[in-house]
């Protein structure tokens, strides 16, 4: 078995959206906070402006300074005239990873990966270095096989999608009025969750569209770390900040995990693993759980040098 392409457990707590061409985005958004920036040919650029935007990013990829953040493009589905271009022009600086939309198939991920072991070779690259990220739910097809799409080796992370998969359905809206999600795309959310967690990859939440709405962002920013997420696509830079704030333990909460740490240390000694801890009975997942902060926290230092 091909080993996974290296990337899986990179810093993405905020991947944000550079529409292609678009010279002062790309500095506006390499002078921000975004952790990972995604260099767009698909749904930013107009079909007659796809050759030229293509050729901007891919100088882009060669001559940018990118001061550390992850390299993404978003190229345009296999099933246009312009997806395997995009892989073809832009792999001579190769990005660091790709994002792949509208994925239905396993088969799709396959012939994605094969045309970049052509071009790595092709252009002398290393092998097996640029992931996939999928945006993994936006057509009917794609919700169902999602489960199967991490067993592409070159698969990194997965996010999802709400507005094209409701397109897809005909479906008028996909949010209540109070802003929650419908049923549907609630299911989407997390079968994608469950899915990069059983695949052994990165899981990323869908963009929040309200860019004027801090408040709601926030609000399901929370929720999305809560549930296991590491990170959020972002499409307006006032997002960043908010993003990366969600997505970055508290001081209270690293507080308490070195506190929980200290505490089973101390119990360990006496051959316990399950104790009282501020009122409450906690046990082995619960120290997982404070390890696994305490080591996120350890990567967004390294990574931000914060």
């Amino acid at each position: 078995m091909t080993q996974r392409t290296p990337g899986t457990q990179r810093l993405r707590r905020s991947a944000h959206f550079v529409p292609g061409a678009n010279e002062k985005m790309l500095h506006r958004s390499l002078a921000s906070n975004a952790d990972c920036l995604i260099l767009d040919l698909e749904d930013a650029v107009v079909p007659q402006q796809k050759a030229s935007a293509r050729a901007v990013v891919s100088q882009w990829l060669k001559d940018a300074d990118f001061g550390g953040k992850e390299r993404t493009v978003r190229m345009n589905p296999l099933d246009t005239p312009w997806g395997l271009a995009d892989l073809a022009e832009t792999m001579q600086y190769p990005p660091d990873a790709y994002i792949v939309p509208k994925v239905s198939t396993l088969e799709e991920l396959y012939t994605i990966s094969a045309e970049l072991e052509r071009l790595e070779l092709h252009y002398g690259h290393p092998a097996n270095q640029v992931g996939l990220i999928l945006v993994s739910t936006e057509t009917p097809q794609g919700v169902l096989n999602l489960p199967t799409f991490a067993q592409c080796q070159r698969v990194i992370g997965l996010t999802w999608g709400a507005e094209d998969l409701s397109a897809a359905l005909g479906a008028p809206r996909n949010r209540r009025p109070d802003g929650s999600y419908l049923d549907l795309y609630t299911h989407c959310r997390n079968i994608t969750l469950l899915s990069a967690a059983a695949g052994g990859v990165q899981p990323i939440d869908s963009v929040y569209v309200d860019f004027n709405d801090a408040e709601g962002l926030a609000d399901e920013c929370q929720e999305a770390a809560w549930m296991g997420y590491t990170g959020k696509i972002t499409i307006h830079p006032n997002q960043i900040d908010i993003v990366n704030q969600a997505f970055t333990p508290s001081a209270a909460d690293v507080n308490e995990a070195l506190e929980l740490l200290a505490a089973f240390a101390e119990a360990e000694e006496e051959g316990l693993m399950a104790i009282s801890f501020k009122g409450k009975m906690v046990d082995v997942p619960h120290l997982v759980r404070a390890q696994r902060l305490l080591a996120r926290v350890e990567q967004i230092k390294e990574q931000t040098n914060a």
